[in-house]
């Protein structure tokens, strides 16, 4: 009777979150759309959304609207992608970016970019994709594979990161046609979403995502250890295979379409976390809409401190995800090898 008693509220008070997390995205998403170098007001908005004739008709539909899709389609892909790395690593600081994955998708498309002269998204995307896979298995093998610890893969994924972020950053040196091509990409950025084919990259992200999702109750499984999984019916090198092929569509599709973003997997879900439990038939869902909404937001703020000019969501990204990682490493202390 007490279990039953205590369960119920939390399962009540997570579907009520998911409903109150599902109007502070659809908030947010007005106001990405209102937020600008020029403000717009709430009929403006409107007007803009309905009358092809009105003067908010371009910046509304062929701009911010485009923008706002992608960074909701990107937030939950690079959110959902840092909970799955969580939990099949059951590591509390993975994350896509942390680990070198978004740094190896950047690297792999610069290098097409520099000497094959890549312009098209397909192409971008494929080798974002090939990129990430890399960086992700140098990064687990260099972390001690089997044995490795959460130091040692944090330790792993800057070593990869810092050789990805030199890499990219001395081919932009070396060609101003990659660097011109390249500059607002690099940093993280939502800037050109309007060149971006839109459909392909939500449905990616949408397939991938319903992927991730649905191996909730295998992570659920593969917490209480190997063997213990094993015993329940889960083999946890196809479990992982699956994980890691998520992963890599979430954050390939996500850092194809905006570039590298760092931190939105890692903060994401701590927060989430921290009001849903461990169980991941919720946190993964909460994590999507969590990172949607964070990457939205950030992205606002950019527009709004530096008018007229903006910041890069990345930068933003990084200087809220920087002191929240420093955080959650001295108070897990896993800095002490």
């Amino acid at each position: 009777m007490s279990t039953t008693a205590t369960v119920a509220p939390r399962t009540n008070r997570r579907v009520t979150g998911l409903f109150v997390f599902a109007g502070v995205l659809v908030a947010l998403a007005v106001l990405s759309v209102a937020v600008g170098s020029r403000a717009l007001s709430l009929p403006e908005v409107w007007s803009g959304l309905t009358d092809a004739a009105s003067d908010a008709y371009p910046v509304v539909t062929e701009l911010r609207l485009p923008r706002t899709a992608l960074g909701l389609a990107a937030g939950a892909a690079l959110g959902l992608s840092g909970a799955l790395m969580q939990a099949m690593t059951r590591n509390p600081l993975a994350d896509p970016g942390l680990l070198g994955v978004n740094t190896g998708a950047a690297a792999a498309v610069v290098t097409a970019v520099h000497f094959i002269g890549l312009t098209t998204f397909t192409g971008t995307l494929a080798f974002a994709f090939i990129g990430a896979a890399v960086a992700a298995v140098a990064c687990y093998l260099i972390g001690g594979a089997a044995t490795a610890t959460p130091a040692r893969l944090a330790l792993a994924g800057a070593a990869v990161t810092a050789a990805g972020y030199a890499y990219v950053s001395a081919i932009q040196l070396l060609d101003t046609a990659t660097l011109e091509q390249m500059r607002f990409w690099s940093v993280g950025s939502l800037v050109n979403a309007h060149t971006v084919p839109l459909w392909p990259v939500i449905g990616l992200i949408a397939a991938a995502g319903i992927g991730g999702v649905l191996l909730a109750r295998p992570l659920n499984a593969l917490a209480l250890g190997d063997a213990t999984a094993t015993g329940l019916g889960i083999d946890p090198r196809v479990l992982r295979v699956a994980g890691i092929g998520a992963i890599t569509v979430l954050a390939g599709t996500a850092t194809a379409a905006c570039g590298p973003i760092v931190f939105v997997g890692l903060v994401v879900p701590h927060v989430v976390r921290a009001f849903t439990g461990p169980d991941q038939n919720w946190v993964l869902p909460y994590s999507m809409l969590t990172g949607a909404a964070f990457l939205v937001a950030a992205d606002i703020i950019g527009r709004v401190v530096a008018r007229p000019s903006e910041l890069q969501v990345g930068i933003v990204c990084a200087v809220v995800g920087g002191p929240f990682f420093l955080y959650l490493v001295n108070r897990r202390k896993v800095a002490r090898l």
